[in-house]
Parts: C-alpha cells; structure tokens; sequence
C-alpha cells in the first residue's frame, strides 16, 4: 500500500505541477482502489506539496481539481493523454475518466398531484411527513437566489441534526444568506475552469448565487415554500408551493450558465453525501449514454445509495425518439415529463377564417404593430434569408439570417430547432418583425410549450403547420393575427406524455423499465431570480419572481421532493424500497378512465415512454409490499450484464465474486420485470424470473395475484398467494414467461406489455410485464 501511495503522490506532485507546462493537457476523472484509500490517502492530501496551493471548493489546486472521498476515492486533474494512459497501468488505478460536458436538461403541479388544494385537507403524506421537515434535499443544478420568497423559513424548526455542511460565501453570495430552509450552499468551479475557462462577468458569478434561473426554478419544485399570488406576468397566477415545502434545500452550483463538466458534478455529489443529504437531485444530462462504468454520474450515484441517499435524475429532453432516455443506471430514479391539466392557448387567427391553437405566454406593451389588433402579412424564415437564397439558417431564424427588407412589419414563420425557441424570436424582432410562430417540425409532433417571447408569439404543433403551409401556399399576399388567450385550467386529457420526453428502453439494459415514472414536466410555474429575464437573452428588460419552464429537469424535481416526502413518512426506506413505491402505485389512466396518450400524437403511451405510470403521491405513501435492493443485487445484475471484474470494481471498490452461472439479468428485484428474446436476449423460450417482496403493512394480510399477459406469451406465477405475519416479513415468487413467437426482421425491435398486481383488497401493487422480441444485427 505504500509503495502504491508513494506512486501516486509522485504523480500528483511531480506530473501534475508541471503540466501548466504541456498545452494539450485536458480533464480526467481518476478512480482509486478503496482499499487503498484509509491513513496513506489522507496523509498524501496533507502533504506539504499540495497544501502549497489549497484545495478546496473556493480554491481548487492549479491542476489537481478535485478530491473525490465519499462516493468513491479519487481526484479530477490535469494531464495530457499521455499522462493519462500511463497513470491508467498503475496498480490500484482503477479507472481514468476524460472529463465530459453535461447540459441542464417548472404551481398547479402540486394541486394536480393531489397533495394540496381546492379547500381540501393536506394530503395523508403530507401530514405522515411533516411536509418533509426533517429531509434534505441536495440539489445540483446552476445554483439559487437565496432571496427568492420560495426560500423563508418562516415557522420552520431546528435543522436537521445529521446536517454537516456549510454555506460557503462568495460573489454577492455571504454566509448570511443561508437559513433554516436553504441550509447549505457550495459551488464547484474547477472543472469547468480548467476545460472551459475563466468563471467571471455578469453572466457567471463566482458563487452558488443562480444567474441562470434553472437550479432556483428546480429547487423551488422540489421543497419551495407557499407563495400568494404567484405568476409569469399574470400567466398561472395562484398559490405557488413545492412538492415537499417543509424540506431543507441544499444547493451545490455545478453549472455554469447550461454547461456542467462531470468532474463538478461527480464534486457535487461527493460533498452532498459527506453533508448528510438525503435525496439528491439532478436535471442534467448528456446527449448520449454510456456504459454505467464509464459515466460520472452513475459512478457517483452508485456510491450515493451506498451511503443511503437517493438520486433522482432527469430522463432527457431527446423524444419522442425510441432509446433517448438518459441516466438510467438501475440506482438511479430516473424520471420523464408530463403535463398537468393547465394550459396557455394562444391562437393564430388566418384571414379566411381558419384558427390554428398553439401555446404562449407572451406579454410586453405592443402598443403599435400589435397583431392581436390587426393582420399582418406572413412569410417564411426560409423565405426571408439574407441574400435571397433559401437556408436552413434562416429556416429555423437563427440570428442575422434573415433579410430585414423581406421580414420588417411581418409574422414570420420558424422551423423548430436549432436553438432556443424565445431566441429566434428575438432574431424576428432584430430584423424588424412584427411577431414569430414557431412550428414543430417532424418528429416533435403535437406537443406544445409555453414560452415568454419578446414579441407576441407562440409555438403550433405540427398539424398545425401543416395547414399553416396549406394556407401560406394558397394565397399571394398571406395575413394572419396573434391572440394571446391567457391561462386555462381543467384542460383534458391530462397526464399526457410530453413529447419531448426521453424514451426507452435504455441502450445500457432492456431489463430495466426506464424511465422509472413520469411526472410533470411542461409548463410549470415556479421561483426565478429577480435579476435574470424570463427569456435569458441579455436584451430581455422584463423581470419576474417566477417563470415557467419546461423539460425533465421539472419532473425530476417534483420525484425528488415527493422521495423527500416518502423519507419523511418512512425514515427506515431504503432509496430502492421508496421507488418501488412511487413505481408500483403509479397510474396509467387519465381521469377519465382512459389510457394516458403521447403528446407527440395523442396515441395511447407506450410502456417505453411513461415506465411504470405517472406518480401518486397519496398510494405511494402506503404501497403495501415493496421491492428492496442492495448493493451486492446491483452488482450482480452488472455481473449478469456480463461486465468485466475491472468494470465492476468501479462500483464494488473491492474484489468481487459473481455468482454467473445461474444469474440473469432479469432478476434484479426491480419493481418491474422485462424480459428479451432474440439477439441481446434469451436463447431459450421459457423464462423463470425472480422477485422478493418486503411487507410494509400493519399486522397480518394476505395477497393475491393477478395477471395480464402479454400478447403471445404465456405468464403464470408461483405461488399465486402470499401470507405475510408481520411488517418488514419478505417473501419471493417466481413468474414463468413463455412465447413461441417467431422474430421479426433483421433491426427490428417489439414490446409486449403485460402486468402483475398483487392486491391484498385495498393495495394494488402492480408490477409491469415487458417482452422484448429483438432481431438486431
């Protein structure tokens, strides 16, 4: 062991020092044994060597950025990739990481929910949870305006006694600022300093103060205090409120402005853990998944839930495409978007009298060329670029693309993509327009966001295009006006799956149903900092204390606060035990009895696209049985999933032993079960998948099985009754899927969707059934 440590200290503090030397260095991430972390590790931090320049969150050594001791052992530095590979052959170097870049991924939500509202009682979980008193909720996101009203701590009592951390001071962030309800603050700079550069000017301040608006938007989600009278200027005014209001937040700034390096992160979650969080919540995310040995985020969340903590995260903004979802380590709570039953309907009025219905919340004083007052003409951006020539740049009216001769005193019609929808606004007013309609564009479908444009504008889905085009095409001289209809409520259907929502299955496992649950995501109304636009384009004047949001940042704040709630209720849940019971409790119904439908084309939602249903808080509070599972069964499933010894070290931090022979990967005692033939999958026709149960009743009950199979699958259970004596009592049974259905062709992948609910009389526990038929190549 010390010849291993005299190793790294050499590395540390001969190499790293004199990489300012080298101009291709860049970040890695470096993975240590755990068995050789204890008395050496600490002694090798206290050196003289690295104390001549401190690390710390505020002060980082020059290229020694990070020091990893909860979730795992290691540290983030600066080395060439030369450095970097021959660090990786070292004994006890377990992995080395390159640095990648993640992106940020929000009050009727909470009355939808059925938590609070119309003259009711406070839901049961609620009161059974103190409104989440003694949780804290450690929120990684861009920061927070500790002055924002959803922040007081008004009435509330002492903080928690496992609290260890700190709120640290920094740019037009002091100590002070901190109180009983936002009890910790921490920024992490290191990272992105070193990959992206200096942290400085307005736009960024160098503290956990939020000049973004996303983490103030998602922490108020999560545990934001009762505001009155909330709104976005007068859009979806009410009584504002998080999932779980008496909980404690924790902020640790990662991102700065929509960039988050995983070194912070992987910092961030880190310092949560070693400050005694709970739940940690993370609306970030990349483009693309990895396997879980080579990603950050999975690494750091599988050391979270060794410590007890549940991490929920965002299941990406990438659909409706199948195989988008993101974060979706089997550790992980992984959570995609819905929508709730408010809306903002704006309507693009043709002068042949057709009226096309999109979204908005657009306000400003329009005094002239206001087309809600009158017509004006139409044009395309493809139609209006500089130079007369048609471009894709000027399609999507991205900045200075569009011809202020062809543009000035019209609506101009934008593709969807390409960038923010309120920017390309902004380009239409630079170029003299009047007002812009942003239009879906294939595969986005029907789905609808509500967004505060600087000019009076909306979004149409793409049906509405279409008849748009038709309209456009048929006339010479095209009008159109643009009436902003305010907020709606009891729209229906609602839920329905948001359409942007990340999809299953997981390119990691198809023998994980993820996303785990939906909640919502679209149009939600939430805290924003005073001095940051609704819209964050600098030219934007207007200022508000609440904005409204979309995405699966918003949904995974609202599981974070009602697993704030459900710890509350139940202090003894494992992270795996509470969501089972947000997972099992779900619902796939509207209310009005019908299955709950996809945004992108109001056909009923797939199993891939919603997971286990959309969250009840009031039965997930008392599920009945749930499915528990520890850190040996995650290590398992991963031996099962046929990763190597070194990958799964990345997780175990020791030797390891993998019981392969008999060991299926659908096994793991998720409270879901999905199974797969063809290539990837099962060889055989006959499956015979395991789970274990844990009684959380009071005194004596007994459970009965139901099932619904899938189409052209044989299911049946064994035993078909449980008998449980006393709570905390497990108990396990067996389910037998067999098909004789042929595959398709060559890439084709098809689910079938059964279920099994185990019901007792007055809890249904329900567990989803899928069978994957995959031909792939």
């Amino acid at each position: 062991m010390a010849r291993f440590w005299l190793l790294i200290y050499t590395v540390i503090c001969l190499i790293v020092p004199n990489i300012a030397h080298h101009h291709n260095t860049q970040t890695f991430i470096v993975r240590i044994e755990n068995n050789f972390k204890p008395s050496v590790f600490t002694n090798v931090l206290n050196s003289k060597n690295l104390k001549s320049e401190k690390i710390s969150d505020e002060k980082p050594n020059r290229n020694l950025l990070h020091v990893y001791k909860n979730v795992f052992h290691g540290f983030a530095a600066r080395l060439t990739p030369q450095e970097a590979e021959e660090l990786e052959k070292q004994p006890g170097v377990m992995a080395v990481l390159p640095d990648e870049t993640r992106h940020l991924l929000t009050t009727r939500s909470v009355e939808f929910l059925g938590l609070i509202g119309n003259g009711k009682e406070p839901n049961y979980l609620l009161k059974e949870s103190d409104y989440g008193s003694n949780v804290i909720i450690g929120i990684l996101d861009t920061g927070i305006s500790p002055e924002a009203s959803s922040f007081h701590d008004q009435d509330l009592g002492p903080v928690p006694p496992e609290w260890r951390g700190e709120c640290m001071k920094g740019e037009k962030f002091t100590k002070k600022l901190c109180n009983k309800k936002l009890i910790g603050a921490r920024y992490f700079t290191a990272g992105y300093e070193a990959g992206i550069g200096k942290v400085n000017g307005s736009a960024n301040v160098k503290s956990s103060r939020d000049t973004d608006g996303h983490g103030t938007h998602t922490a108020s989600i999560a545990a934001g205090r009762m505001v009155q009278n909330a709104s976005l200027f007068g859009f979806g005014k009410g009584a504002a409120v998080g999932v779980a209001p008496k909980a404690r937040i924790a902020a640790y700034k990662v991102c700065w402005g929509e960039t988050c390096q995983e070194s912070d992160i992987l910092a961030g979650l880190d310092k949560a853990v070693e400050d005694g969080v709970h739940v940690i919540s993370i609306s970030v995310g990349g483009s693309m998944t990895r396997p879980y040995h080579l990603d950050p985020i999975a690494i750091g969340a599988f050391g979270a839930m060794k410590k007890g903590v549940l991490v929920s995260a965002a299941a990406g903004n990438g659909g409706p495409d199948m195989m988008t979802v993101i974060n979706s380590a089997p550790w992980i709570t992984t959570v995609g978007a819905s929508t709730i039953d408010r809306r903002f309907p704006a309507d693009l009025m043709l002068e042949d009298g057709t009226v096309i219905t999109g979204a908005s919340v657009s306000s400003g004083r329009w005094r002239k060329n206001n087309p809600a007052v009158k017509f004006f003409p139409l044009i395309h951006g493809r139609n209006a670029s500089i130079g007369g020539f048609r471009n894709s740049r000027s399609a999507l009216c991205m900045p200075e693309s569009l011809d202020k001769e062809l543009v000035k005193g019209k609506i101009v019609v934008c593709d969807r993509g390409g960038g923010p929808r309120v920017k390309k606004g902004e380009a239409v007013k630079d170029a003299g327009g009047v007002g812009v309609i942003v239009a879906n564009v294939a595969p986005q479908g029907e789905g609808l966001l509500s967004d505060s444009y600087t000019i009076p504008g909306m979004l149409i889905t793409e049906s509405g295009r279409k008849k748009l085009d038709d309209y456009m095409i048929s006339r010479t001289n095209p009008t159109a006006k643009i009436v902003i209809r305010g907020t709606r409520n009891g729209v229906k259907p609602a839920p329905v799956v948001a359409s942007f929502s990340s999809r299953g299955p997981s390119a990691d496992s198809v023998y994980l149903l993820k996303p785990d649950v939906i909640a919502p995501g679209v149009d939600i109304l939430a805290a924003w900092p005073e001095d940051v636009p609704p819209t964050e384009l600098p030219s934007d004047p207007r200022r508000s204390r609440f904005n409204i949001e979309s995405g699966t940042s918003m949904s995974c704040p609202h599981v974070s606060g009602l697993a704030a709630l459900l710890k509350g209720a139940h202090p003894d849940w494992s992270p795996a035990m509470i969501r089972s019971a947000m997972m099992t409790t779900a619902y796939v119904t509207d209310s009005k009895g019908n299955p709950l439908l996809d945004e992108e084309s109001y056909n009923v939602s797939s199993v891939w696209s919603m997971g286990a249903g959309h969250v009840d808080p009031g039965k997930a509070v008392d599920p009945g049985l749930v499915y528990d599972i520890t850190e040996n069964d995650y290590l398992q499933f991963l031996c099962a999933m046929n990763y190597s010894t070194q990958a799964i070290r990345q997780f175990s931090g020791k030797p390891f032993k993998c019981h392969r022979k008999h060991n299926k990967p659908w096994n793991i005692n998720y409270p879901s079960i999905s199974i797969a033939y063809g290539s990837r999958g099962s060889s055989v026709q006959e499956v015979v998948v395991t789970r274990t149960v844990t009684y959380v009743g009071e005194g004596e009950s007994n459970y009965k099985a139901t099932l619904t199979s899938p189409k052209e699958a044989n299911v049946t259970v064994e035993p078909q009754t449980m008998r449980f004596a006393a709570k905390g009592e497990k108990q396990s049974y067996r389910v037998k899927i067999v098909s004789d259905r042929e595959l398709g062709s060559w890439g084709s992948i098809e689910t079938q969707v059964g279920k099994l609910i185990w019901s007792d009389g007055k809890h249904n526990v329900v567990s989803p059934i899928m069978v994957v038929y995959q031909h792939l190549l």
